[in-house]
């Protein structure tokens, strides 16, 4: 493939609900543009964007690919995106590199929540947008309807520029809007002129009219033209139409067949009309030399600057870092600086990538994406620049993962590889994190949820031939008292020759803060226990509180005095009054009326206003407290909530259930409260169980 120039270049990524259509697409296109000779399909596992084993096993893409097009005297980037939401991490990846979008609606499922997403990403990210209707060719496929529900959600500025013709429910054309004029199919991805059928007309003129109001706003000699009624040319309907799309004012739908190829050479010649360049797009980061602000905006005149937005480590071809070239022309001779991580690196060659198949390349200019192979000191999310000039470009902000579950490795003396295959899956999949549970003893690993965890650990073993086994976490519970104890405690113990004493009088009760495991006093008088042996009493409190006497789990807030006691000049030894201490905390612990802890979570629960009342139901049934509810842009609402952590299990799954998809959420820890009596009986006899 050449060498293109910045403005020759679209980056475009696909969005839309899963199983609309995306990874089809792109296979029309590659088709279409001559690229390749036979079309892939998704269900035969062939396609180019789903090369992974786990995306051809199960069906439906994993991880975002990149396909280079060319069309038309440019070169579009595809960025094709999955469409289930455990792997949003890809899709923030894809938006943060793409200079505009392409919306996969299907004609037979319509405007599904997946397409609502897409929007919203495309509103936060200022992305030109266009729709695109897949599966005409079904026969129960609707244009007109996917037209009426968009245009019900976000306005006039839907505008279809393609009308479908039909003949016995099939598509057997198209006629072209701006035109005027129809096209009839004669094989797979060709066409000729035709007559517009009688029966198209109606809807025809509608869909002018709005198309024709929309081009007449873009300035007052069009508008005063339009009502004059003047005719628009097709080159000015195009003019002003790149104009609106460029600034998020019209979004054109366009439709056609996948597995025919209809359409998608309409589609390509469209995204290379109506979308920027990279050029045209801003781009702007810290120069850390001068700590002025540098403003690449893929300029390929300025010093050069690289964003990584995407890693990709396979354990046959290596590891790759996704960049795009925000400024200057990279060379594979050049050495590039990452001010992140103070490293130089030397990229040696550069490379396009087309699924998982690397072409090299002499030089990539401003605006392009590209691959370098195994830069050591470089992960998503770097800035590579020159030492002379030093940029760092902000992080793309990615969803936070917060489902989890523990997870053990099935084979002994595999920690190792575990612990290093899971740290190559986390540089490539952003929202994947294996955290380390010291506290409880456990290793977790957190997710987007349930499917995202699941297809980990398939990958796990089918990549790096390590096996984990995932369970339910422990809660991170606590224990502490709410009454005062006093308690007498002597360790004895004789043997022959030297024996052991230690003999400690102590008080326990609540400190007041659950903060600080314990709090240590000592108002002994008169030297029953001598000072040297003070160290030892608390070292048997540090002891204590690391597992709790009623169900095992870390003490917090208790007061511990020692008051008096006795020793003996030659038995007593500071191991005898750690001993004594661990006795009489335990005693004492369980005399002063213990209880436990349960974590509680301050919960955000953002869904469409009508479900707020089966949610807030729902949180009810898990000892949740709504404390309140805030109505955010979009008819949405914030459920502020605190719930128990043990509530959040499963939440993700079931959030996902009954709100279509639509809801989300967040939480971070918040306090300890004391457990309900059925929790902690259940606790305390699940502990009793496990030492059985």
């Amino acid at each position: 493939m050449k060498v293109y120039r910045t403005d020759e270049i679209r980056n475009v990524v696909l969005l839309g609900h899963g199983g609309s259509g995306k990874t089809s697409l792109v296979e029309a296109m590659l088709y279409v543009s001559g690229a390749t000779k036979r079309m892939g399909k998704v269900s035969e596992s062939n396609t180019a964007s789903d090369f992974d084993k786990e995306e051809q096993k199960r069906g439906f893409s994993i991880s975002t690919s990149i396909v280079p097009i060319e069309w038309e005297k440019a070169k579009i980037n595809i960025l094709d995106t999955p469409g289930y939401f455990d792997f949003v991490g890809e899709v923030e990846e894809a938006v943060s590199a793409a200079d505009a979008a392409v919306i996969v609606v299907s004609g037979k499922a319509g405007v599904q929540v997946g397409t609502e997403k897409a929007w919203e990403l495309c509103e936060k990210y200022h992305l030109p947008r266009m729709i695109y209707v897949t599966e005409m060719d079904v026969d129960d496929a609707s244009f007109r309807q996917v037209v009426e529900d968009l245009t019900a959600r976000y306005g006039k500025k839907i505008a279809p520029h393609f009308q479908p013709i039909r003949e016995n429910e099939k598509l057997v054309g198209y006629i072209n809007i701006i035109k005027n004029a129809g096209r009839r199919y004669t094989g797979i991805g060709q066409r000729e002129e035709c007559e517009i059928p009688d029966y198209c007309q109606e809807n025809l003129e509608t869909l002018r009219d709005a198309l024709m109001e929309a081009v007449a706003e873009t300035s007052e000699e069009f508008m005063d033209r339009y009502f004059n009624g003047e005719e628009f040319s097709v080159e000015e309907i195009r003019a002003a139409m790149r104009t609106e799309v460029m600034g998020g004012d019209i979004v054109p739908v366009a439709m056609g067949s996948n597995i025919e190829a209809q359409g998608t050479a309409n589609l390509l010649s469209d995204i290379v009309r109506f979308f920027p360049s990279p050029d045209k797009r801003s781009c702007a980061g810290i120069n850390r030399t001068t700590n002025d602000i540098f403003e690449g905006n893929y300029d390929f005149s300025k010093a050069k600057t690289a964003y990584v937005f995407k890693t990709m480590v396979d354990p046959f071809i290596g590891k790759y870092s996704f960049v795009k070239v925000c400024s200057g022309v990279l060379k594979g001779d050049d050495v590039l600086y990452n001010a992140g991580s103070e490293a130089e690196e030397k990229p040696g060659k550069l490379y396009i990538m087309s699924g998982n198949k690397p072409t090299e390349v002499s030089e990539l200019f401003a605006g392009d994406i590209g691959a370098i192979a195994k830069l050591a000191n470089t992960k998503t999310g770097d800035t590579l620049s020159t030492k002379n000039t030093q940029v760092l470009y902000s992080k793309t902000e990615y969803s936070v993962p917060y489902t989890y579950m523990r997870y053990r490795v099935k084979n002994k003396g595999e920690e190792d590889k575990v612990s290093q295959s899971l740290a190559r899956m986390m540089a490539e999949d952003v929202t994947l994190k294996a955290v380390i549970d010291s506290e409880n003893r456990q290793s977790l690993l957190y997710g987007m949820g349930d499917q995202h965890l699941e297809i980990a650990v398939s990958k796990l073993l089918s990549r790096y031939k390590a096996e984990i086994i995932l369970e339910t976490p422990k809660v991170a519970f606590r224990e502490t008292i709410r009454k005062n104890s006093d308690v007498d405690t002597k360790y004895k113990k004789q043997s022959g020759g030297h024996g052991q004493y230690g003999h400690v009088k102590m008080k326990f009760e609540p400190s007041g803060d659950l903060e600080t495991p314990y709090v240590f006093e000592e108002i002994v008088v008169g030297g029953a226990v001598p000072k040297n042996y003070f160290p030892a009493v608390e070292k048997g409190l540090q002891d204590s509180v690391v597992k709790g006497p009623l169900a095992g789990y870390p003490v917090v807030g208790v007061k511990a005095i020692l008051y008096d006691g006795s020793y003996h000049p030659v038995d007593s030894s500071e191991m005898a009054f750690k001993t004594a201490t661990c006795q009489a905390f335990k005693k004492g612990f369980m005399e002063a009326s213990p209880v436990l802890l349960e974590p509680i979570a301050s919960l955000k629960v953002t869904v469409p206003d009508s479900y707020t009342g089966d949610v807030m139901g729902d949180l009810n049934k898990r000892r949740g407290r709504v404390l309140g509810m805030n109505p955010i842009a979009g008819g949405k609402q914030v459920i502020e909530a605190d719930i128990p952590m043990t509530g959040l299990f499963g939440y993700c799954t079931i959030l996902r259930s009954m709100t279509g998809g639509r809801g989300t959420y967040e939480y971070a820890f918040a306090r300890y409260e004391q457990a309900p009596s059925d929790v902690q009986e259940k606790e305390i006899a699940a502990r009793a169980a496990a030492e059985a």
